[in-house]
């Protein structure tokens, strides 16, 4: 077999906001990844990680289906994708990050080094479209996997290989990028501290993640967003907002989230002129549903936009997870919600 670096390879494609270095290709945000369609008898990749407390977890695709999910310990990996397959038939392998970018651990990371093959790289198909997912626990996979009543809150319970972001994914052949963190909101976290705000980190590739190697590796650079444009932006935030309106002490007033959103509605445009943006929420529990309703509108009266509110299926006793966040069934009906109104609203079919 031979040694391929990330940058010798051509026909690659590469998932999420990230940059791609001389020697790696740091994957930030959950279900950031790399996918690279190949001949051979077997597929190895090169992978380097480290953590402080939140291990990463990685997923594997093998021609669209799931094939494996693991935690990796700080070190240099090599993983097999396939071996023992017949050397001429191609095969799609797609490798991505499972954990969201985590905002306390600054030693975290999933560095792709390159792959080891007796293969060919071929051109990766393309994708039939393009969606951005701006959101926070829900949009992390939190509680996706795991017994319903496990409530540690630890890395192995958020994915992105089975969340509603990975279902649309699969229905429409997309480029899917998730810009998420738990605990966070717009204008402040459901801790009730307005630091924890994903406008403030949106400008950047990974605004998340701080400390001298991120920045070196380039997570604090201006994300390039002309270079991809997406067909639709889905956002899911308010849930910790309205939360953080049940603690004790809170001092904020509602029109602060409410300017808050339309100025992250106003950016979000600016960077993206020619995209649908959807707000859909309710997925734990709707109290905000009439704040972020009457807030959209307030926006679209002012600025002319068509920014549309969308109710999702809230959990029930019948489909949460773990952590009392939505499991897979949850995941899957609010899918159904979102991939009807994309296909209604924004002209895109479905992949089969």
């Amino acid at each position: 077999m031979k040694f391929y670096s990330v940058n010798e390879i051509e026909n690659m494609y590469v998932y999420g906001r990230t940059v791609v270095n001389d020697d790696c290709i740091p994957l930030f945000w959950n279900h950031s990844g790399v996918e690279v369609r190949v001949t051979g008898s077997e597929l190895w990749i090169e992978v380097e990680t480290d953590c402080g407390h939140l291990e990463p977890w990685i997923a594997t695709e093998l021609n669209g289906a799931m094939m494996s999910r693991q935690m990796l310990m700080p070190g240099n990996h090599s993983i097999c994708l396939f071996r023992s397959f017949s050397p001429d038939t191609v095969k799609t392998v797609k490798f991505y990050r499972e954990l969201q970018a985590v905002s306390e651990d600054f030693k975290c990371k999933v560095l792709v080094k390159g792959f080891r093959t007796d293969g060919e790289f071929l051109p990766v198909l393309k994708k039939k479209a393009k969606l951005e997912f701006v959101g926070d626990s829900i949009s992390s996979g939190e509680g996706t996997y795991g017994a319903n009543d496990d409530t540690e809150w630890t890395a192995c319970y958020m994915s992105s290989s089975r969340h509603y972001a990975h279902i649309l994914e699969k229905a429409f052949n997309a480029d899917v990028r998730i810009i998420s963190q738990g605990g966070w909101g717009v204008y402040s976290g459901w801790d009730n501290d307005v630091r924890h705000n994903i406008p403030s980190i949106y400008e950047k590739v990974c605004g998340l993640q701080e400390g001298d190697m991120n920045v070196a590796l380039g997570a604090q650079k201006e994300n390039d967003f002309e270079s991809w444009q997406p067909d639709a932006v889905i956002i899911n935030l308010g849930t910790n907002d309205c939360g953080a309106f049940t603690l004790p002490g809170f001092n904020h007033d509602i029109t602060e989230f409410e300017e808050a959103s339309i100025s992250f509605l106003t950016n979000i445009r600016d960077k993206y002129p020619k995209a649908k943006i959807v707000w859909a929420y309710g997925m734990v529990g709707n109290d905000f549903a009439d704040v972020i309703d009457r807030t959209i509108r307030e926006y679209n009266d002012r600025t002319g936009d068509e920014v549309e509110y969308l109710e999702l299926p809230n959990t029930t006793s019948e489909t949460v997870g773990a952590r009392e966040h939505p499991g897979v069934l949850a995941n899957k009906l609010a899918s159904d919600v979102l991939v009807d109104y994309l296909i209604n609203n924004c002209g895109l079919g479905e992949n089969n």
